[in-house]
């Protein structure tokens, strides 16, 4: 953060220097009163069309008319006897729109041109489509008097009407309700410059409110409207063109009006750091700095302002950005401070969009908390954050939490975050994960050297990724000193600190990616050539764990000696040209020995159990009716059924009395499931000690008492490195 972010002293900025919507803001400006529209123009007398029309998509009367209606089904006996309920309104409301959709015309219409029902604000749209497809424009004033009620949830019935009531009816919409836009558009769109002549009288009346809407409703239709509106003649068509001409300068529509956003009370902007112009140096004053929050409260708010978030970046663009880190940091600690309210959406996006590395460090652990303290949404707009921060190292974190989340729905969130993140960029999850590597700034030969100013440092990594630091008298030190008095004061305490910072996120990467790397082996991810030379040979840190372990290209198994070139078990030259995977020891077969007595000779530590790892197959004819007996029976502790979790097993979910009466894991196409008796209780996990493995075997999906019907000679397809894993994990149960 710069000194001048701390000062209390540096000077506010001009007003003249902050953009004008931090100065003077939307929606603190009394809206502009409507003006005579065309110049004054007033044509009195002119009268709208006075007809009704239907106006069918192609197939639409049919779907309306195919809508199932509520009620019945009558008997022929019964239409008298029930148009009579209809008659007095004793019969439930939907069940009469049903009756007049399904009586015989006789006794429906004549009830229909009586029909009042009441005006309702629940959705009605669906029990009036087949009654107007039945009846067309005998169905006007009622649909008309019922859309009213409910502009967003009947109002679709409207779409096919073309009069001037409902003209009429969709321009005050446009301008005036939020929740009929979508509607109203669609209606205009529709209907387009068959609209026109119908607004016409209203925009060139004296009335401001129809005027106005009418205007509005004008301007939004696409073609040539001055040359519609002609059957009025050409004074009427001339005052029009100059009405559309002046209506930009009209005031904007109530819904577009920006609406003064109320900031929580627990909010005291002139208690955070306020941003700093960029190149002034100035502070923003108390009252733009409370703006600022505004702007980012609305942007968030669809249709309160649909400038906000144009004018936000505007305003970002002018500040020193380590100033709005600070700003949005401290935004978010006085949120925390006083109990992370909710309806104080704007605070997690705003460290997404200023945050930095720094924040990252700082917001992923409380992220990993919250779902534990009732914060499952929070912790979820945390991880929005993450991936708005967007830099490699969130990202890093973000690949984390999906891979080792304590909390499986957060850990589902942050996979489907990923996932999103790599569909952007084309990529699929595991070439996006080798991308989020870092390399923090190492160079090619996976060193750093950092600067004390009278004397430098490097740093560099072992094998098992632990820091080592050697001074220029090649003197080799665990840690980097502290800076001392000869130092430069400005170079040591800066370089200290990245020290510190890398040897925390190096220590995070080492245990994402030794798991990220187990997870590909068992899974039998590939890397083509190239991909295996950039992101795993030639990262500056990647390669520490890629050099102990065996790796596979084209059905030769090879290890990457020293001076990171592909050697096989005779430790002669290796050229990879196909596709590379992580060895498992079943694809090693007779050689397996031969590795590990190499891998013994070079001291090689791995970072997890390859070489030694035990294999599993099934016995012959084991599992061919599509169940492992051998496993069936079983008393375990729950504790164990548990850490299966952590090997990509799912819990099922709770049924009956909360409990959890399968565990599966994903085997290709199918799933493998065992069910438990007397099952795991959500939240009480500790209430059933042990459980029975009670049937083990392969379905399509996990489900309640299925385990009747498994897939015979299912086993047989699942990935014999999968199939091991799985079975080890069965066997270590016991």
């Amino acid at each position: 953060m710069p000194d001048t972010v701390k000062d209390a002293a540096v000077p506010d900025a001009p007003l003249d220097a902050l953009p004008a919507d931090l100065v003077d803001p939307p929606w603190l400006r009394k809206p502009a009163a409507p003006k005579a529209t065309g110049g004054g123009t007033v044509i009195p007398g002119l009268e709208p069309p006075g007809d009704r029309r239907i106006v069918w998509a192609p197939g639409e009367r049919e779907q309306w008319a195919a809508i199932r209606a509520y009620g019945g089904p009558w008997a022929d006996g019964d239409w008298e006897r029930e148009a009579e309920k209809v008659r007095d309104g004793s019969m439930y409301l939907p069940s009469q729109a049903g009756f007049l959709a399904s009586a015989p015309e006789h006794i429906a219409r004549p009830l229909l041109a009586a029909w009042e029902p009441p005006k309702v604000t629940w959705d009605f749209d669906e029990s009036l489509k087949p009654i107007i497809a039945r009846y067309e424009d005998a169905a006007w004033d009622v649909s008309v008097r019922m859309a009213k009620a409910n502009p967003f949830g009947t109002g679709p019935v409207l779409l096919p009407f073309l009069g001037a009531d409902v003209a009429r009816l969709m321009a005050d919409w446009l301008y005036r309700l939020k929740s009929a836009q979508e509607l109203s558009r669609a209606w205009f769109a529709r209907h387009g410059l068959d609209a026109v002549p119908y607004l016409v009288p209203d925009a060139l009346g004296k009335r401001v409110g129809p005027r106005r809407n009418a205007v509005h409703a004008l301007r939004l239709i696409e073609g040539d409207v001055v040359e519609a509106a002609r059957v009025y003649g050409d004074e009427a068509a001339r005052a029009v063109a100059a009405l559309l001409a002046d209506a930009p300068e009209q005031a904007e529509p109530a819904h577009e009006r920006p609406k003064p956003p109320d900031l929580p009370r627990w909010l005291d902007t002139e208690a955070l750091p306020r941003p700093v112009l960029r190149d002034a140096g100035l502070r923003f004053p108390p009252d733009a700095a409370r703006n600022l929050v505004h702007l980012w409260a609305m942007a968030l708010r669809p249709g309160a302002f649909p400038g906000a978030a144009e004018a936000a970046e505007e305003t970002a663009a002018l500040c020193d950005p380590a100033s709005l880190t600070a700003f949005a940091w401290a935004l978010f600690e006085a949120w925390r401070a006083a109990g992370t309210p909710g309806r104080s959406a704007f605070v997690l996006p705003a460290l997404g969009r200023f945050g930095d590395d720094e924040t990252v460090r700082r917001l992923t652990p409380l992220i990993k908390e919250w779902p534990g303290q009732a914060g499952h949404d929070r912790a979820v707009a945390g991880l929005d954050a993450l991936a708005a921060i967007g830099t490699d190292l969130a990202l890093l974190h973000l690949d984390g939490i999906a891979r080792s989340g304590r909390y499986k729905g957060l850990q589902r969130q942050a996979q489907a975050k990923l996932r999103e993140v790599a569909a952007r960029k084309g990529l699929s999850d595991g070439q996006l994960a080798d991308r989020l590597v870092p390399s923090f700034g190492l160079d090619g030969a996976g060193a750093m050297t950092l600067d004390y100013g009278p004397r430098r440092f490097t740093v560099g990594f072992d094998e098992q990724l632990r820091p080592h630091v050697t001074g220029e008298d090649g003197k080799v030190r665990k840690t980097l000193p502290k800076p001392g008095a000869k130092d430069d004061p400005a170079l040591a305490p800066d370089a200290h600190r990245r020290f510190t910072e890398l040897k925390k996120d190096v220590r995070a990467v080492a245990s994402l990616q030794i798991a990220r790397l187990e997870a590909a082996m068992v899974e039998g991810r590939t890397w083509t050539p190239g991909e295996f030379a950039a992101f795993l040979v030639r990262h500056p840190l990647m390669w520490h764990i890629a050099r102990r372990l065996v790796w596979t290209s084209g059905g030769t198994a090879f290890r990457l000696a020293e001076d990171r070139t592909p050697a096989d078990v005779r430790d002669d030259a290796f050229d990879v040209v196909d596709d590379v995977r992580i060895a498992h020891p079943l694809l090693l077969g007779d050689a397996l020995p031969a590795w590990a007595e190499l891998f013994a000779d070079y001291e090689i530590v791995q970072p997890f159990p390859q070489l030694a790892r035990p294999a599993f197959t099934l016995a012959d004819g084991e599992g061919r009716d599509g169940a492992l007996a051998r496993f069936e029976g079983l008393r375990v502790p729950t504790g164990k059924i548990l850490g299966l979790t952590r090997t990509g097993w799912e819990r099922g979910p709770a049924l009956d009395g909360g409990v959890q009466r399968w565990i599966s894991r994903r085997a290709g196409a199918h799933h493998v499931v065992v069910d438990l008796d007397p099952g795991i209780v959500a939240g009480y996990v500790d209430l059933n000690p042990e459980q029975t493995l009670e049937h083990v075997w392969i379905a399509p999906a996990p489900c309640e008492h299925c385990s009747a019907s498994p897939i015979e000679n299912g086993f047989t397809a699942v990935d014999p490195v999968l199939l091991s894993e799985i079975l080890a994990d069965l066997t270590n149960l016991g």
